[in-house]
């Protein structure tokens, strides 16, 4: 059984103020770089590494370049200038 909001689900029971939070749709992107950053440290590492590592890991490695590049792409820049698309950076 699916949990109501779960993706795959088919439905989005979230409140008007999550599908509409700018604050909370930024948080979610950032929680996903967190995840895959947990997924690429724990493979590299051999064993899952846990979320407060990989939190801690990706904030200092990579937080500020990652909002940066974020706020590039909300006002349509890239690495490349204005309104060119540029490939995305991983690590």
């Amino acid at each position: 059984m699916k949990q109501v909001g779960q993706p795959g689900s088919g439905r989005d029971d979230r409140p008007d103020f999550a599908r509409h939070s700018t604050l909370y749709r930024e948080f979610l992107a950032e929680r996903d770089e967190i995840l895959r950053h947990k997924w690429l440290e724990s493979e590299k590492a051999g064993h899952d590494i846990g979320f407060e590592r990989a939190l801690l890991g990706w904030i200092l490695m990579h937080r500020s370049g990652w909002r940066a590049r974020r706020m590039r792409e909300m006002r349509g820049e890239t690495a490349d200038g204005p309104g060119r698309t540029g490939g995305v950076q991983t690590s």
